[in-house]
């Protein structure tokens, strides 16, 4: 079937005589067919190894594997598109406690893999089985981290861990069918043209080159996770104050600690002061404040939490409101038995959560101290598009630990930097939340906020100490601030420092007028009772 018979291209003569007429050639030339395009006219029955008929394909079992790795590939697509959903709103248990962005970036390693593997599939070459093979064991070495360090285990969820453990079987497969692939070429080779082929086009060596270097990009990518995975596990063995609490029907843990001794005089209790930060984790700065206040009487007891995302909370399920970040609060405080009463005192975007605390829980919340906080009105600057866009594109390359690895290394970053202090915005945790703040913060929690206000108590007594740059630069925000001026109408007292920054507590003055005030607050509450 493979081979053809030799034909004699001389004619023949006729038999009854010595004319000079010969018979017609008995071969005429045919375009080849379907049925034909195989049998090959070689004087030695061999097809040449540039025909398109030399090809793995012939084989059953290439086809039938690559039919599998379209298969393969189609699932990953689906899985990649209900993990990208999940980040933005998360399905019914597909959240992940950690930030959801590293199981996404596995299944875009996988995703990325397979189109490579399909696109250069009857190319198979040794460099590319090198470059799976180097990538599958940094894989197996994430597998191994995620799986054994229980923080990470906890944080990545089932969702997780599978995404690790699918992408590393997929590379393996890549393996395999490129060296499957290999020996299919070879075999066809051999038969059809009589050989392997060992010369190379310049198209394959131009498909080589071209998915050698983007395997390469995979093995590079892979080591930057790794890498990560390793500062993370290192970062989990760093031990809070206080204690994580299951909130939500336990689908997340939120970290609550508190500061003295609750205590009573006459019968009741002395309020505690209820810490609610801004744009940090309190433990960074605004606790260390707070720490001094009570260091110098000025407060018997405080009680300060991570909203989920922060510090050592858990991310929350998506969407996640301030009103949502508020109940969790509640929730967390009731199975800590902390039952108040309470002074709140907030800064920034964490004004917006703690006025819906002290207004949901207006009995047991008997002032309030709001430091620079947000007006609900401007939530539309929190929630614009482009912020929104560019927190996410950041959140899509955390996994790779870029500014988290450089700041180990050439930093002099600690886990306590990279957990609560200034290096918490290169984390996953941190930028979904910050993400899920910008999603719904002019929408649902812009609402939540208007009818905090509506609710609260017009005799609770609170001051305002407000920034004097933030001021000074932005009329908007000054004129916002003396709207909060009238958030009761029992205004203690209200402060704008001069050269203080948002963060008020950074300036020494701000950090002193934030003291006196919280001594009055204290003070007027307990007239009060």
């Amino acid at each position: 079937m493979w081979g053809s018979k030799k034909h004699d291209d001389s004619g023949t003569e006729d038999e009854h005589g010595g004319g000079s007429s010969s018979r017609p050639r008995s071969q005429d030339h045919q375009e080849p067919t379907e049925r034909t395009r195989l049998i090959n006219h070689n004087p030695q029955g061999y097809l040449d190894p540039d025909d398109p008929a030399v090809s793995p394909y012939n084989l059953w079992t290439v086809r039938f594997l690559r039919h599998i790795t379209v298969l393969f590939t189609v699932i990953t697509f689906i899985w990649w598109t209900l993990l990208l959903v999940s980040i933005f709103v998360s399905p019914p248990g597909m959240h992940s406690r950690g930030s959801g962005f590293t199981d996404f970036s596995y299944t875009c390693l996988t995703l990325g893999n397979l189109l490579v593997a399909l696109l250069f599939f009857a190319d198979p070459s040794r460099a590319m089985r090198i470059f799976l093979s180097v990538l599958s064991v940094f894989l197996l070495a994430d597998v191994i981290i995620i799986v054994t360090v229980t923080r990470l285990r906890i944080e990545e969820g089932w969702v997780g861990v599978t995404s690790a453990i699918w992408t590393l079987l997929m590379s393996v497969w890549c393996v395999l069918t490129d060296r499957v692939v290999e020996w299919g070429k070879k075999e066809e080779e051999e038969r059809l043209t009589g050989r392997p082929e060992k010369r190379k086009t310049l198209r394959q060596w131009l498909g080589i080159l071209f998915a050698s270097t983007i395997l390469l990009v995979f093995v590079l990518i892979a080591v930057l996770m790794t890498a990560t995975l390793v500062i993370r596990s290192i970062d989990a063995g760093l031990t809070p104050d206080g204690q994580r609490y299951y909130v939500d029907g336990d689908k997340y843990e939120v970290h609550l600690a508190c500061v003295g001794n609750a205590t009573s005089t006459g019968g009741k209790k002395i309020p505690t002061v209820m810490l609610e930060a801004g744009e940090d984790a309190p433990e960074y700065e605004l606790e260390k404040w707070a720490y001094g206040a009570f260091e110098r009487g000025v407060i018997p007891r405080y009680c300060y939490w991570d909203r989920p995302g922060y510090g050592w909370s858990d991310n929350a399920p998506s969407p996640h409101s301030a009103g949502m970040s508020a109940d969790a609060l509640s929730e967390a405080l009731a199975v800590a038995g902390e039952t108040g009463p309470w002074i709140s005192v907030s800064a920034g975007y964490g004004s917006i959560v703690a006025r819906i605390f002290s207004a949901e829980r207006r009995k047991d919340v008997l002032g309030i101290m709001m430091i620079d906080p947000l007006h609900e009105d401007l939530l539309s600057r929190l929630s614009s598009p482009g912020k929104g866009f560019i927190t996410w594109g950041y959140g899509i390359i955390s996994p790779l630990g870029i500014r988290r690895i450089g700041g180990a290394i050439f930093g002099g970053r600690t886990k306590e930097d990279r957990v609560y202090g200034p290096a918490a915005d290169t984390t996953g945790k941190f930028l979904k939340a910050r993400l899920q703040e910008n999603l719904i913060a002019d929408s649902l929690s812009k609402n939540e906020a208007a009818r905090a206000r509506t609710i609260q108590n017009d005799d609770t007594p609170f001051v305002v100490v407000s920034s004097g740059i933030e001021v000074g630069r932005d009329s908007e925000w000054n004129r916002k601030q003396q709207d909060l001026y009238h958030y009761t109408n029992r205004l203690v007292s209200s402060d704008v420092v001069a050269g203080a920054p948002h963060r008020v507590w950074r300036s020494k003055e701000g950090a002193e007028v934030m003291e006196k005030r919280l001594d009055q607050l204290v003070k007027a509450v307990r007239k009060d009772s």
